[in-house]
């Protein structure tokens, strides 16, 4: 499984800056991971401010 981002994005960015393999780029609305290159290390749900990343289930 891999991190997905939820529509409580706020697009800050603080999610891009953190991702230490460069899978999340901002997209319509709001950022995105690229699924297929998540490690899953949890850096991009540490620095959101809103809690807009988790475990796709």
């Amino acid at each position: 499984m891999a991190y997905q981002i939820s529509e409580d994005c706020i697009s800050c960015g603080a999610c891009e800056a953190e991702c230490p393999i460069g899978c999340i780029s901002e997209g319509d609305g709001k950022y995105e991971i690229a699924a297929a290159d998540c490690i899953e290390c949890g850096a991009c749900a540490s620095v959101c401010p809103v809690g807009a990343p988790a475990l796709a289930e």
